[in-house]
C-alpha cells in the first residue's frame, strides 16, 4: 500500500518495504539481519525505503528466523552504586559498536531477584554479562549452559571471566600505609556473597604477613555510605590508625561517620577505599583508593560476549585480569602519634564489639 494512503496507526511491515523497494521480503530481512549478503546498492535502497515508511525491525520476530535478537543483558548488583556507571557505559558502547542493544538488570543485592530476572530475560537476549553476581557458582554455570555468559568481578572455573588485579591493589594499599608508619590495618568487609570481598580480605592477610603488619576484619556491612557510617561506630569501639574499606562508598561513609564523632581523617586515622568512583575526588579529604579500570571492565566483558555469540570459544582456562593502580589523596597520612606525642583520643565506645571481628 503506498505510504500516502496508508491508514493512520497501521504498522509498517516487511512486506510494505519489499513492495516499495521492488524486492522480496526475504531480501529485506537479509538487509537488516545479514547486510553482507545483500548487494550494497540494494541494501541502501531498502534502508531508505524503510526510513521513509517508518519501518522498524522487531528483534523478537527476527529471532524466529535468525535465532538472534541482537540484544544482550548486563546484570548489576545495585543500580544505585556509582561504581557501575562506568561499567555500564563501557558495556553499552561495546554493544552499540557491535550493533547490539543492551538490557540493564538491577539485582538489588539479592541472589534470588537476580536469578529470577535472568531466567525471565534469557529467552529474549543472545548473551549475558553478570557484573558482581550474588548468585552461587552452580546457578551461574547452569545459566552459562543455556546462553553465552561472561562474569565480571568474579573468577569462576569453566565460565569466561573478567576481573581486576585486586591482590596487587591490596598489596599497594598495604605498602602505602606501612610506609606511613601504620602497623595495624582494619579491613571493613562488604557483602559476604561478594567474590571481591573475599579476595581483598585474603590478599590483605597475605600482605600483612609479608609486610609484618597486623590486620583484622570487621563486618560485613552494606556496601553503601550508610554501611560505612555504621562501620565508623564499630571502629570507635575498637580504634584503628588505618582502615581499608571494601569499596569507596563505604570509605566515604566511614570518613563522614568518624568526622561526626570528632575523629580526624587523616590526623587520627587513615582511610583507603576501592574502585575510584567520581565521589572519591570530591569528598573532603579526597579519598586514597585503589583505582579499577571500570569502563574497560564493562567494555572488555561485552566485547568478549559478542565474540562468543558469533561462535568464538569463550573459555581460555584463565580469567582476563585488568590492572589497577593506587591513587593517593588526602585521606591517608603518617601515623599519629609520632614519638613523644600522646595517642589521639577516640570517642567512648558506642557499640558492642562485633564477635566476628578478627585480630591477627
Amino acid at each position: 500500500m503506498p505510504d500516502h494512503i496508508r491508514p493512520p496507526g497501521q504498522r509498517v511491515t516487511i512486506y510494505d518495504v519489499a513492495l516499495e523497494a521492488a524486492v522480496s521480503p526475504s531480501t529485506v530481512s537479509r538487509a537488516f539481519s545479514r547486510p553482507s549478503r545483500v548487494n550494497s546498492e540494494t541494501a541502501e535502497r531498502i534502508r531508505q525505503v524503510a526510513e521513509r515508511l517508518g519501518y522498524r525491525t522487531n528483534p523478537l520476530a527476527r529471532a524466529l528466523t535468525t535465532s538472534r535478537t541482537q540484544m544482550i543483558a548486563l546484570v548489576i548488583a545495585d543500580i544505585t552504586n556509582p561504581v557501575y556507571a562506568e561499567i555500564v557505559r563501557g558495556a553499552q558502547e561495546a554493544a552499540t559498536d557491535g550493533e547490539y542493544t543492551m538490557v540493564l538488570i538491577d539485582a538489588q543485592e539479592s541472589d534470588r531477584l537476580e536469578r529470577v530476572a535472568v531466567e525471565r530475560t534469557m529467552s529474549t537476549v543472545d548473551g549475558i554479562v553478570l557484573a558482581s553476581s550474588r548468585m552461587s557458582d552452580s546457578a551461574i554455570r547452569m545459566i552459562a549452559k543455556q546462553r553465552p555468559v561472561v562474569v565480571l568481578n568474579r573468577a569462576l572455573a569453566d565460565v569466561p571471566c573478567v576481573v581486576t588485579d585486586d591482590p596487587r591493589g591490596v598489596r599497594r594499599a598495604a605498602e602505602h600505609l606501612g610506609e606511613l608508619g601504620h602497623d595495624h590495618i582494619t579491613y571493613v568487609a562488604g557483602p559476604q556473597a561478594s567474590w571481591p570481598n573475599g579476595i581483598r580480605w585474603r590478599s590483605l592477610l597475605e600482605a600483612g604477613m609479608e609486610l609484618e603488619i597486623k590486620v583484622r576484619q570487621i563486618g560485613p556491612f552494606s556496601p553503601t555510605m550508610a554501611g560505612g557510617e555504621r562501620a565508623a561506630q564499630e571502629l570507635c569501639a575498637r580504634p584503628a590508625t588505618a582502615v581499608l574499606a571494601f569499596n569507596d562508598q563505604m570509605a566515604i561513609g566511614i570518613i563522614r561517620g568518624l568526622s561526626r564523632m570528632g575523629v580526624n581523617v587523616p590526623g587520627d586515622v587513615s582511610v583507603v577505599g576501592f574502585d575510584n568512583i567520581l565521589a572519591a575526588d570530591i569528598v573532603t579529604p579526597g579519598l586514597t583508593t585503589v583505582a579499577a579500570p571500570l569502563y574497560a571492565e564493562g567494555s572488555a566483558a561485552a566485547r568478549h560476549l559478542l565474540t562468543m555469540i558469533e561462535g568464538a570459544p569463550g573459555h581460555t582456562g584463565r580469567p582476563m585480569v585488568l590492572p589497577v593502580r593506587l591513587v593517593v589523596r588526602g585521606s591517608t597520612a603518617a601515623r599519629n602519634p609520632s614519638p613523644g606525642r600522646a595517642r589521639p583520643q577516640w570517642p567512648r565506645q558506642r557499640t558492642a564489639p562485633d564477635p566476628a571481628a578478627r585480630l591477627l
